[in-house]
């Protein structure tokens, strides 16, 4: 079955930066669109960034537009976020997914906290 799992997160100054990691497997990895979004406390889920199955294609939410990066690589079946500039208002829990958008299976997540 589909397994997804996230690390990388933790406590970080406001302008600093963190590399997520999403480890995927279960799935021929390199066949599939893949996502990650973001839950922040008391809110609903909201799509960061895709990226398509070669990794040619990226696509980016406003919000994280020119700081966040996505990548992938498919020898390793492992996403990237690469997150820099980061703001107290990227603070939430990370997941990445399977397809675009965020609609497929999601990992447990990552918590980035992003505080002084």
């Amino acid at each position: 079955q589909v397994q997804l799992v996230e690390s990388g997160g933790g406590l970080v100054q406001p302008g600093g930066s963190l590399r997520l990691s999403c480890a995927a497997s279960g799935f021929s990895f390199s066949s599939y669109y893949m996502s990650w979004v973001r839950q922040a406390p008391g809110k609903g889920l909201e799509w960061v960034s895709d990226i398509n199955s070669g990794g040619g294609s990226r696509y980016y939410a406003d919000s994280v537009r020119g700081r966040f990066t996505i990548s992938r690589d498919n020898a390793k079946n492992t996403l990237y976020l690469q997150m820099n500039s980061l703001k107290p208002e990227d603070t939430a829990l990370y997941y990445c997914a399977k397809g675009s958008r965020g609609l497929g299976p999601r990992g447990q997540g990552t918590q980035v906290t992003v505080s002084s």
